[in-house]
């Protein structure tokens, strides 16, 4: 009997030892160093990247080639401590004005050539009353473009005046930015703001 139960107790033992090996042995492998290099961190190689891009002392400056309505003319550059409406800040918003209201003038002779062509006497009245809808919405957007052209040309008087940039009911300096974004704006910002509150109690 006591023969039998230490053939047991080994039995034991011994399975014992093999379920610990087979776990020491599924333990995850230490990774390879790379020719005695090692490995950086996905964070680290990233921040390296931003770095690189984004060097000291170098602001990223985005460039753009539309300001506002007029496309193909970049932003101005402007210089610290300059005066406000110099005789470079005028040729740039007189060249914005002056290529946005020629856009405008293609479109509305663009408009009238193609009623033109396609005007037609369709012997369906449903196609006569599209067509007509069609040529009624073209004429308002092209009256909506005239006006502007009218605002324009004001604007054009102004900067020749010298009155272009400044708000017309407070005075103050509209600015750069503004003006490029509207170059026909007339008020400054808060004036335009209290504008608007006054035309929505009106209505």
């Amino acid at each position: 009997m006591v023969a039998k139960k230490k053939a047991v107790t080994s039995k034991a033992t011994a399975k014992k030892k093999t379920v610990a090996k087979k776990k020491t042995v599924t333990k995850a492998a230490p990774k390879k160093a790379t020719a005695g290099k090692p490995v950086a961190s996905k964070k680290a190689v990233s921040k390296k990247v931003v770095a690189k891009k984004t060097a000291p002392g170098k602001p990223v400056r985005k460039t753009t080639s539309q300001i506002g309505p007029v496309p193909g003319i970049a932003p101005y550059d402007e210089k610290k401590g300059e005066e406000y409406m110099n005789e470079t800040q005028v040729s740039h918003f007189r060249d914005i004005l002056l290529a946005w209201k020629y856009s405008l003038m293609e479109e509305v002779d663009r408009t009238v050539h193609h009623m033109q062509d396609d005007a037609a006497n369709f012997p369906d009245p449903n196609d006569r009353a599209t067509q007509e809808s069609e040529f009624s919405m073209e004429l308002r957007a092209r009256d909506r473009e005239r006006k502007l052209i009218k605002k324009i040309d004001e604007s054009i008087r102004n900067l020749d005046n010298k009155e272009f940039g400044y708000c017309e009911a407070c005075g103050v300096e509209i600015g750069i930015r503004r003006l490029e974004a509207r170059p026909t704006a007339t008020l400054c910002i808060d004036c335009k703001y209290l504008d608007e509150i006054r035309e929505k109690q009106m209505g």
